[in-house]
């Protein structure tokens, strides 16, 4: 029906990419996002290290891997047409052990497999001429890897959901969600607005809010704070482009990573150490609800089981400096402690399973009039247009 309401809970890039595809595909439908903060992309949106991924890591023909590929063409013509930063820099996945080339090979085959453009195989002498600082003794290399700026993106999907007669409703957190006839009625306090069909793209707060829909408890969300530190000023010019780690199959994280933003810093990390707080940008923000949460969920204590090893490496990086760029001085041999200053910090809303199974692909469950985006990993920014056309295709049964 064109005279629909939609409304969307969550005003992070993917909800508002969201937002803007029912509008431009479906003129005449109102789409209201609801947002408890008093901005839009406040948090992982905000606090994303701006790389469009290309699809190196993602198995192939999962929807993540698919989704990605797709969400790349949108994106670069996206930024293009509304002059928005998107810079081909280049990334190098770098193998620094004899023992890393097995899984290199493997990232490579994954990548063609995933059509990932113009990526090739690099030797040390090679490594060299695209980044003459760097360590490594064999990488791969992905010259269409770019950055950008994901919340200057989604402020322009806001806008585009305005200009076309939609409307983002800040500071409106939603404190229930119940089925009425002929559609869904959206609480927040006393405030009330039926909606046609509702849409959830709730991120660090997903499992929480798919509940007030009564959708199914699992998987739940476990905040990983990724902390960062900033190359200093003088010593920027050591990096050239992206320079990653061959990642661990193990985890859904890359490993800590040189990152240039298009403000001119250079990022170093992040490492994943578990946050005390869902919105715990800060070591020391606590909060005894998350935690108790945490704690009475089975899959913590098995996620717990399986890994408290690399946790307990983690939380060394995340109190000492020195221990943070040990890893990273393997990619840029001589960047050390002195070399760098603590930056931000953004936390991941990683989905967990019962089991303790950390989820790595992306999750979409339908409640009759009801769509939940359950688990949006990395990379859910580079991919946010093309989830919106998955979205958008399943919701209206367009897929």
């Amino acid at each position: 029906m064109a005279d629909e309401t939609i409304g969307i809970v969550g005003a992070g890039i993917v909800g508002l990419a969201t937002g803007r595809e029912i509008a431009l595909r479906r003129p005449g439908t109102r789409v209201v996002v609801f947002e408890k903060e008093q901005q839009v992309s406040l948090h992982q949106t905000g606090h994303n290290s701006g790389v469009v991924h290309a699809g190196i890591y993602y198995t192939p023909g999962s929807l993540k891997a698919d989704l990605t590929v797709r969400g790349v063409a949108l994106l670069r013509e996206y930024c293009q047409d509304r002059e928005l930063p998107y810079r081909e820099i280049g990334k190098l996945v770098m193998a620094v052990r004899q023992d890393e080339l097995g899984r290199m090979e493997n990232l490579y085959e994954r990548a063609k497999n995933n059509h990932v453009p113009d990526l090739r195989r690099v030797s040390k002498d090679e490594i060299k001429e695209l980044e003459p600082n760097a360590g490594g003794i064999a990488a791969l290399h992905s010259p269409r890897t770019a950055i950008t700026d994901y919340p200057a993106i989604a402020r322009e999907f806001a806008k585009d959901i305005a200009d076309a007669g939609g409307e983002v409703r800040l500071g409106f957190p939603v404190t229930g969600i119940t089925n009425v006839p002929g559609g869904i009625e959206v609480a927040s306090g006393q405030q009330r607005l039926k909606v046609d069909r509702l849409i959830l793209c709730a991120g660090l707060q997903s499992d929480s809010v798919a509940r007030l829909a009564q959708d199914e408890q699992e998987p739940r969300i476990i905040p990983f704070r990724g902390e960062y530190m900033l190359l200093k000023p003088d010593r920027t010019h050591l990096v050239r482009g992206l320079v990653y780690p061959v990642p661990d199959p193990r985890y859904p994280f890359l490993g800590v990573h040189f990152t240039p933003r298009v403000d001119g810093t250079v990022e170093v990390g992040p490492n994943a150490v578990l946050a005390l707080a869902r919105e715990g940008y800060r070591l020391t923000k606590v909060s005894p609800k998350d935690l108790l949460g945490l704690a009475a969920y089975p899959g913590s204590w098995r996620m717990a089981a399986q890994h408290w090893r690399t946790g307990v490496k983690e939380y060394r990086g995340s109190l000492s400096t020195t221990a943070f760029m040990k890893d990273a001085g393997l990619y840029v041999p001589g960047v050390g402690a002195k070399d760098v200053i603590r930056g931000g910090a953004g936390v991941r809303a990683q989905a967990l399973d019962r089991d303790g199974t950390l989820v790595d692909d992306f999750r979409i469950h339908r409640v009759g009039r009801i769509t939940a985006v359950r688990n949006a990993p990395s990379p859910a920014a580079t991919a946010s247009m093309a989830i919106a056309e998955h979205i958008v295709g399943a919701v209206f049964g367009e897929a």
